[in-house]
């Protein structure tokens, strides 16, 4: 036979946790033999007991530490437990007793649905489509005697000559240096005085182009 009623906890170490209530007698406690056990400081090891009477249970305490609550009163002897009620153990242990199933509510809603007609759909008539005008070409202008035709249409524009590549700009600008450096090294082997021709790091270029002036070769 499936519960009927059922608790679900609202604060304590599993919240929301669903502890189905089967059974004409049940324990509750900390210890796991416990048909609702609560592992926390504040249940005792057999806190609490429920028994079956008429279509509800009624809750009992077994002389816990802490005490059980039924919507914030101690409970002193047996209390019978209504859909809806909290009960608690000790401060910080808090359970919502509720129902599973309710006959009467699934009975007024059969009722209900054997009661009431389904509607019936009524169809709707579509709109007559109204075709879309059709868009009539423009007429040709009018032509009158002695109309002097138009010109020639203008001629689109010749195209800008392209860029000259870079290239060629770039090696005249190399031979220049080198034809640059040529002439001054020629002219500083002729004017220079032989001491100076002999530098170091001048008289490399004292023995290549020296003989071409008469002069001697740096050893």
């Amino acid at each position: 036979m499936a519960a009927q009623f059922q608790f679900v906890m609202r604060a304590g170490p599993t919240i929301g946790k669903v502890y189905p209530l089967e059974g004409p007698e049940i324990t509750i406690g900390r210890e796991s033999t416990n048909m609702v056990a609560i592992n926390d400081v504040e249940v005792s090891r057999r806190h609490a007991a429920m028994e079956m009477r008429g279509p509800a249970y009624a809750i009992k305490d077994l002389g816990s530490t802490n005490g059980t609550f039924v919507n914030g009163q101690r409970v002193t002897g047996v209390q019978v437990l209504n859909p809806g009620d909290s009960v608690s153990f000790g401060e910080g242990i808090v359970l919502s007793y509720e129902s599973v199933f309710d006959p009467n509510a699934t009975m007024m809603s059969a009722n209900i649905d054997r009661a009431a007609p389904a509607p019936i759909a009524t169809p709707v008539q579509a709109p007559t489509p109204v075709p879309a005008p059709v868009a009539s070409a423009p007429a040709p202008a009018p032509m009158y005697a002695g109309q002097v035709p138009g010109g020639p249409p203008p001629m689109a524009p010749a195209p800008a000559p392209a860029k000259k590549s870079r290239t060629g700009l770039i090696i005249g600008i190399i031979v220049g240096v080198i034809v640059l450096c040529c002439i001054c090294s020629l002219l500083f082997a002729y004017f220079a005085p032989q001491s100076m021709l002999c530098l170091p790091g001048i008289k490399i270029i004292t023995n290549l182009v020296g003989p071409m002036f008469g002069y001697n070769t740096c050893p």
